[in-house]
């Protein structure tokens, strides 16, 4: 059976804002992944969950900047993103931290500086910035080589530049060095270049 899908992104965010200011809480978020291509327009398409990979909060509330890494998600957030997924009809894990092992080996340089952020009540939500969607789109396509893969579909839709890819690639050639990686790697590379014009 298929896993329902999120027909609206921002009224889910929003909602779990509104529960979250109704209770006095305050949580920042950091996505990427399809529900932040969606949020800044460069794909429509459905997406069955939000992928977070940091909490913090804008650079006005926290000074120094500050991201953390999300190993588990605060209770507050928990419980307001389990009633919304019930009041929804989302999936209990529709709001996740399956990113968060990407910490491991590194973000993209320069990540923090380059987020989108919005606020929903008492959510606040760093969008990652187009340019970092290409590198981490490019590590996924590259685990997931072919142009019917949804990350190549995705990494299309950033239409990066010549020097993007490049950049992106030597990000993601230090994720993962094997020889069987780079050799998928550079597949995708030269379909994505030899696409976008």
């Amino acid at each position: 059976m298929a896993q329902p899908v999120i027909p609206d992104i921002e009224r889910a965010l929003r909602a779990v804002g509104d529960l979250l200011a109704a209770g006095g809480q305050e949580v920042g978020i950091v996505i990427l992944g399809g529900a932040a291509l969606n949020l800044l327009g460069i794909v429509h398409r459905a997406t069955r969950d939000v992928d977070v990979i940091a909490l913090g909060q804008p650079p006005s509330h926290a000074t120094p900047y500050h991201l953390e890494r999300p190993d588990t998600l605060p209770e507050p957030l928990v419980t307001a993103a389990a009633t919304v997924a019930r009041d929804l009809g989302l999936t209990p894990d529709w709001l996740n931290t399956a990113p968060a092992g990407q910490w491991d080996t590194g973000l993209p340089p320069g990540l923090e500086e380059r987020l989108h952020w919005r606020r929903f009540g008492g959510l606040d939500v760093g969008i990652v910035d187009r340019r970092d969607l290409v590198f981490f789109k490019l590590y996924a396509a590259a685990d997931d080589v072919g142009p019917e893969s949804v990350h190549v579909q995705d990494l299309l839709a950033l239409r990066p530049t010549a020097a993007e890819l490049t950049d992106a690639a030597q990000w993601v050639r230090n994720q993962d060095p094997s020889p069987a990686f780079g050799t998928s790697l550079t597949a995708v590379v030269d379909y994505v270049g030899r696409h976008v014009d």
